[in-house]
């Protein structure tokens, strides 16, 4: 047992290195798992899992509504849904001081509605809203840092494909994971517009007003956002209320968003092809990542490392907050190597055994319903944490004349803001736990 234990650590240092190297994350897990599960089973074995494996994965029902969410991102992005959110929420928050970075937020948290992407939200909402952020002469750093930091609420605000993930992974209810993400992501909203308020009363030349708009083009723009609202109020909606399945519910998110662009005139043959070949593309990155984490959990799993982790924890003598509170800084850690899918798949089946074995005052479902968001939020941190943020890289990609240094500079207030709402939900988890009580 000690040797299997050591050869499943070996493993894990060894997917560690490589993920250090810059090796894809979907190559470096199928390569340790494999190679970790003939080494502790023989080659034989592996055929065997290999006979079976790939298609109990990918033949997953539920796992159908990540590419259905997907491509109803890249037709949003497509349809010109992200310059409709920028310019209604700008013609309502532009006339404060700091007003153009708040309307970024606020469209990243509707572009993250109808996406479920970070990465996606980022660079979409980067083309938008950056320019505008440059004509009024905001600072680099606010500028850059909240279009990184916005585009982490991709990751929360349902429909999440990392959310479904994480709810497969654990075998939770989506539905219910929906509905625990959506008062946290409002939290995270409305901190984020706050810290900009305080940012530039701070430094009050770092985020002047925008121009006043006349009374029809602020009529205008505010039924601009109209069609992301009833969007996401039929495709969020209709799960909440019962009407219908996620799967079923990104299908219909599909097919608005199609007819909303086919009927703007903005989405055509060529538009429908590029956004399909974006969503296989994804997807199968997706997929991949998803075999490799099978392969490495079997090999972990037959290597005694997730039990072996469950059963130090447990005899620590530490308190469970002081457990969860490690892990959390754990998962920040990792953001700074990996993306957030990656990151769940790998983090996940070790930390959840050593979780569901602490006691926290509530039920196995509200535990992972709760361990899930808080998750999911550091998840979020990771892609606007140094060395590796993301999300920085991906505005750094667009805002190429300011250095990344000034870009991790602005996140850093996001961040803090961040841990402030990670507090606030491991002191009331019924932030997280309300709504799926409600639904229940």
């Amino acid at each position: 047992m000690q040797n299997e234990l050591l050869i499943g650590l070996s493993g894990l240092g060894i997917l560690i290195v490589m993920i250090v190297l810059r090796m894809p994350i979907a190559y470096a897990m199928i390569l340790v798992g494999a190679g970790g599960i003939v080494t502790l089973s023989g080659p034989l074995v592996l055929m065997s899992q290999m006979k079976t494996l790939a298609y109990g994965v990918f033949a997953n029902y539920d796992l159908s509504v990540v590419p259905l969410f997907v491509l109803m991102g890249h037709l949003a992005t497509h349809a010109g849904l992200s310059q409709s959110l920028f310019r209604g929420a700008n013609a309502w928050l532009g006339r404060f001081r700091g007003g153009v970075a708040m309307s970024a937020v606020a469209a990243c948290a509707g572009f993250g509605a109808v996406c479920g992407s970070s990465l996606a939200t980022a660079s979409t909402m980067g083309h938008v809203a950056l320019p505008e952020l440059k004509r009024y002469r905001y600072s680099p750093a606010l500028a850059t840092g909240t279009l990184a930091a916005g585009g982490v609420l991709g990751i929360l605000i349902p429909p999440s494909v990392v959310l479904v993930v994480y709810s497969i992974i654990v075998e939770a209810n989506i539905v219910q994971m929906f509905a625990a993400a959506l008062i946290p992501g409002i939290m995270a909203v409305i901190l984020f517009i706050l810290t900009i308020a305080v940012y530039v009363r701070v430094f009050p030349d770092s985020g002047p007003r925008a121009d006043p708009v006349s009374r029809q083009e602020f009529l205008t723009a505010t039924l601009g956002v109209l069609p992301v609202a009833i969007i996401f109020g039929l495709v969020i909606g209709g799960i909440y209320l019962g009407f219908f399945n996620p799967t079923p519910a990104a299908a219909i998110g599909v097919f608005l968003v199609l007819a909303y662009g086919i009927a703007a005139r903005l989405v055509g043959l060529g538009e429908v092809r590029a956004a399909l070949l974006a969503t296989a593309r994804t997807s199968g990155m997706i997929y991949l990542i998803l075999l490799g984490a099978e392969l490495l959990e079997i090999f972990m799993s037959r290597g005694g490392v997730p039990q072996a982790a469950a059963q130090m924890m447990a005899t620590s003598g530490l308190a469970p907050l002081t457990i969860l509170v490690l892990l959390l800084a754990a998962l920040i850690l990792l953001g700074c190597l990996m993306d957030s899918l990656s990151m769940i798949l790998l983090a996940i089946p070790f930390f959840w055994p050593v979780i569901s074995g602490l006691d926290f005052g509530m039920g196995p479902e509200e535990t992972k319903i709760w361990f899930g968001i808080l998750a999911l939020i550091v998840v979020e941190l990771g892609l606007i944490t140094p060395p590796v943020g993301m999300n920085v890289f991906v505005i750094s990609a667009i805002a190429r004349d300011v250095p990344m240094r000034e870009t991790f500079k602005g996140a850093l207030p996001f961040f803090l803001v961040e841990l402030v709402r990670v507090a606030l939900l491991i002191a009331f988890p019924w932030l997280a736990l309300v709504l799926p009580a409600i639904l229940k």
